[in-house]
C-alpha cells in the first residue's frame, strides 16, 4: 500500500485530463477521483476513471455523506479542475475539514455579476454588469449598463452563449434565443474596448495570468498571450510568453493580485482574464481554477509543471515556483468556423500543409464531415488545434498567418 497522501480530485470535463492528472501526481500523491455520473457526460465516468486510480462515486450523495466518505479515506486535500465543480467541491470541503475555496468564495467566483459587486465594493474596479433573468429585464438592464454590450450566462465558461449586443432590439432577440431552452440566468456586461497595439499587431487585445496563491500570498506564474477573438468572443488561440511590455505586464499583475485578495482567495490556482484597453488593463474575469491548455503550454514553454503546483497547494505542501524562462514561444493555435458559417461541415482543407510548416509539431482534428456547426458553443466548438513552436514572436505572427492561409472550411 502507498505511503503517500491521498488527495481528492473532484472531476469533471475541464482543464486538466485524468491521465495528466495522474502523471503530475507521480512520487508525490495517490489520486483519488471523485465523480458524479448524474452530470450530464459524465455516464460511465466510474468505470473509466478507475483503470487509472481509486474512485469515489457521490452520485446520488449529499455532501455531508461524501465528506464523510472523503474522511474515512484519510484524503489529506481536495481539487477540481473543472469550473462546473467548483461550488460542489468547496461544499465537500466544508463536510470534510479540507482546506479549499469556502462556499461564499466560489460564490464570487461562479457568478459573474456578484464577482463584479466584490471587485466594485474592493475599490479593485467597477464594472457595469446587470441581472437578465428574462426577455422582460433587458429594457432596464440595457439603459443601465448602455450600448454595446455583452450577454453572457450569469455562470459558466469557454464563451459558451456568449456575444456582443449593439441595440436594443438584437438584445432582446438574443436574449430570447439564448433562454429558448430554458437556460439559466444571463447578465448583461459593460463592453471594455481593446488596444489593438496594447500587445503588439496581430495579437489579442486581452491576456490571462495564471497565479498559485499559497496562505494567502500570491505567486505569478506566467502570463499567456492570446491570439485576436473571432465573432463573437471565442478564442482562436494563446502563447507564451505574453508579448507584453514590462511597464504593461507589472500593470496586469498588480490588477491580477488586486482582484484575488478582493475575492477572498486565499489558496489554490487562478485563471485570471485581462483585457488590455487605451486606459490600462481591466478585469474580464477571475476564474478560481486553471485555465484550459494553459497547463500543457507551460510544460513546453517553461519546462514547469503548473498541474503538479496545484496538486501540492491543495496538500498543503510548500509550492516551488522558480524564475521562468522561456527560450523559444509556444502556441496553440484553434480550427474555429466563422459565426456565419453553415450549419453542418462537410469539409476541413490544409491539415497536411499545417503539419509540414516549420516549428508545427502536432495537428489535431477533432471534427469530421457532419459535425454540426455553432458559433454559441463557444470553445468547445473548436473543429481542431496546432502546435507550435517558434523563435520569436515575429516568427510567430508569420506561423499563424500560414495556418490561417492553409486551413480552409467547407460548410453547407
Amino acid at each position: 500500500m502507498s505511503n503517500l497522501p491521498l488527495l481528492a480530485v473532484v472531476y469533471d470535463r475541464g482543464s486538466a485530463g485524468a491521465v495528466e492528472i495522474v502523471a503530475s501526481a507521480r512520487k508525490l500523491c495517490s489520486v483519488l477521483f471523485v465523480c458524479d455520473e448524474s452530470l450530464p457526460g459524465a455516464a460511465d465516468t466510474a468505470r473509466q476513471l478507475g483503470e487509472l486510480a481509486q474512485v469515489l462515486d457521490v452520485t446520488g450523495m449529499s455532501p455531508e455523506k461524501a465528506g464523510a466518505a472523503l474522511s474515512a479515506l484519510d484524503v489529506r486535500g481536495i481539487v477540481t479542475f473543472s469550473e462546473r465543480r467548483l461550488a460542489a467541491t468547496a461544499e465537500l470541503a466544508a463536510a470534510s475539514g479540507l482546506p479549499f475555496h469556502t462556499p461564499d468564495v466560489v460564490a464570487g467566483l461562479v457568478d459573474k455579476q456578484r464577482q463584479r459587486a466584490r471587485l466594485h465594493a474592493a475599490g479593485v474596479q467597477s464594472t457595469r454588469c446587470e441581472a437578465v433573468r428574462s426577455v422582460d429585464d433587458v429594457p432596464e438592464a440595457a439603459a443601465r449598463v448602455g450600448l454595446p454590450a455583452v450577454l453572457k450566462p450569469r455562470s459558466g465558461a469557454g464563451s459558451v452563449n456568449t456575444c456582443r449586443v449593439d441595440d436594443l432590439g438584437q438584445l432582446v432577440a438574443v436574449t430570447e434565443e439564448f433562454m429558448a431552452d430554458g437556460a439559466a440566468e444571463y447578465v448583461l456586461e459593460e463592453l471594455l474596448v481593446g488596444d489593438p497595439g496594447g500587445a503588439g499587431a496581430g495579437f489579442g487585445d486581452y491576456v490571462s495570468v495564471e497565479s498559485v496563491t499559497s496562505g494567502g500570498v500570491v505567486h505569478h506564474v506566467c502570463v499567456t498571450g492570446k491570439l485576436p477573438l473571432a465573432e463573437p468572443f471565442r478564442e482562436t488561440g494563446m502563447f507564451q510568453p505574453a508579448s507584453l511590455s514590462p511597464v504593461l505586464r507589472s500593470q496586469v499583475l498588480a490588477l491580477t493580485e488586486a482582484a484575488i485578495h478582493a475575492l477572498g482567495i486565499t489558496g489554490g490556482v487562478t485563471h485570471v482574464e485581462i483585457k488590455l484597453t487605451p486606459d490600462g488593463p481591466r478585469l474580464i474575469e477571475v476564474n478560481g481554477r486553471m485555465g484550459g491548455y494553459v497547463g500543457a503550454l507551460l510544460r513546453r514553454s517553461a519546462r514547469f509543471d503548473l498541474l503538479r503546483a496545484a496538486l501540492r497547494e491543495a496538500l498543503s505542501l510548500p509550492v516551488d515556483l522558480p524564475e521562468l524562462s522561456f527560450p523559444a514561444v509556444e502556441y496553440v493555435y484553434f480550427v474555429t468556423p466563422p459565426a456565419d458559417s453553415g450549419q453542418t461541415l462537410t469539409a476541413m482543407h490544409g491539415l497536411d500543409e499545417v503539419a509540414a510548416l516549420d516549428g508545427v509539431w502536432q495537428v489535431k482534428a477533432e471534427a469530421a464531415a457532419g459535425r454540426s456547426l455553432d458559433w454559441r458553443n463557444g470553445t468547445e466548438g473548436h473543429l481542431g488545434t496546432v502546435h507550435g513552436t517558434a523563435a520569436d514572436h515575429d516568427r510567430l505572427r508569420v506561423a499563424i498567418a500560414a495556418i490561417e492561409s492553409a486551413i480552409v472550411l467547407e460548410s453547407a
